[in-house]
């Protein structure tokens, strides 16, 4: 009798151990996951002095993922522009610490990669199997254990056996309750002829930056519009004779708005106070042009800047500006391309607009709007006749 205790007290004890090791296989184990075989954690960077946090808008990799040295592996969207976090060096994306809309800031943890060659994998393979039991612990688990015998239904130990028949009163009293809730309820609203549907979109980081700095203007600046008609005559006939030698020799389009920036260069070396900033009391009077273009993107209205306008010739501000609007519209803008700026030119003729109060762009001082081109009756010579006017 003490022997068979003996040994039954061997066995489980046999099979705490084995349980034990099992449980710290597997705690070590995911230690092991966690430490990742010097795994890197990528940071968000820095993305501008005036910058401190931008918006998770997607990631481009995901969790086992591999990965080259540069590749991108998430966007983040800026008050101005939007920033790639690529991946500093080769292997496998082992952990994202952030998700999509999130609000991260610069020096923040974002993701967890595993270097190696072309994303390979120097983690061990898991263990499938627990460690071997004793083959008396293995019969013990297919022994199955007896079942206390079944009392459904069987009077015992004094229980009445009719105890079935309350359950089911009950359940007619709750069947019955429904009935008269329905009969109290409200009659349904009519219905409403027509879509009655909504959308809600968040307003991307750009967009809202925009919203505050176009607000700021209004309420700091004491604008004035004035409009004035000009006959586009000339500049039509000019830009019909040379545009196909342009396209050819220049690979770049002859438009209108190198006319007019190189016009404003020349009013504003005439008129030094529009080209000028306000700093605290100060008046800043800038002896260059730099001129900010603004350019709708899917995101919002973006101004990037044009240097030394009063250097350039015809050709040259198409090429800028053709690039530039390239940029912005596949949002690869860089902060540098947007910063500074001392006059402003905004095209809302492109959308048909024939007048306009475009809002300046603080700290600047003026802004000229151009609209559309209109054939309107007009008197030369005294003479009424049909020009393109603007």
């Amino acid at each position: 009798m003490l022997s068979k205790q003996i040994i039954a007290v061997a066995r489980s004890r046999a099979q705490y151990t084995a349980v034990s090791l099992s449980k710290g296989w597997k705690l070590a184990d995911s230690h092991i996951r966690r430490a990742q075989f010097h795994s890197k954690t990528v940071k968000v960077p820095q993305m501008a002095e005036s910058i401190s946090e931008g918006t998770l808008r997607s990631w481009s990799k995901q969790v086992g993922d591999t990965v080259e040295v540069d590749e991108e592996v998430a966007t983040i969207e800026t008050d101005k522009i939007d920033v790639s976090v690529n991946a500093p060096t080769a292997g496998k994306i082992v952990e994202l610490l952030a998700k999509e809309e999130d609000t991260v800031s610069v020096g923040q943890d974002l993701f967890v990669i595993q270097p190696g060659e072309g994303g390979a994998s120097t983690a061990p393979e898991e263990q499938k199997t627990d460690p071997e039991e004793p083959k008396d612990q293995q019969l013990e688990k297919t022994t199955p254990e007896p079942r206390a015998p079944s009392t459904a239904g069987k009077p015992s130990g004094g229980i009445p056996a009719e105890a079935p028949k309350e359950s089911k009163k009950e359940v007619k009293k709750q069947d019955s309750s429904p009935k008269q809730d329905k009969s109290k309820a409200p009659p349904p609203a009519p219905k409403v002829a027509g879509n009655r549907g909504e959308t809600r979109v968040k307003m991307n980081r750009m967009r809202l930056r925009i919203a505050e700095r176009l607000k700021e203007s209004q309420n700091a600046a004491a604008s004035l519009t004035t409009f004035n008609e000009i006959d586009m005559s000339s500049l039509i006939e000019m830009r019909k004779k040379y545009k196909d030698e342009v396209l050819k020799e220049h690979d770049v389009k002859l438009g209108f708005m190198s006319a007019f920036a190189r016009a404003c260069t020349l009013a504003l070396k005439e008129i030094p106070a529009a080209n000028a900033s306000i700093e605290g009391d100060e008046i800043v009077y800038h002896d260059f042009v730099d001129l900010s273009v603004a350019v709708a993107t899917p995101k919002g209205l973006v101004t990037p800047v044009v240097r030394n306008v009063e250097d350039m010739g015809f050709v040259e501000i198409e090429k800028e500006i053709a690039a530039l609007g390239t940029k912005a519209r596949d949002g690869k803008l860089s902060l540098e391309d947007m910063a500074g700026g001392t006059f402003t030119i905004s095209n809302g003729g492109v959308f048909g607009s024939l007048y306009g109060t475009p809002i300046i762009n603080l700290p600047q001082s003026a802004v000229l709007g151009m609209h559309a081109i209109k054939d309107k009756p007009v008197v030369v010579n005294g003479q009424i006749v049909i020009r393109p006017i603007m």
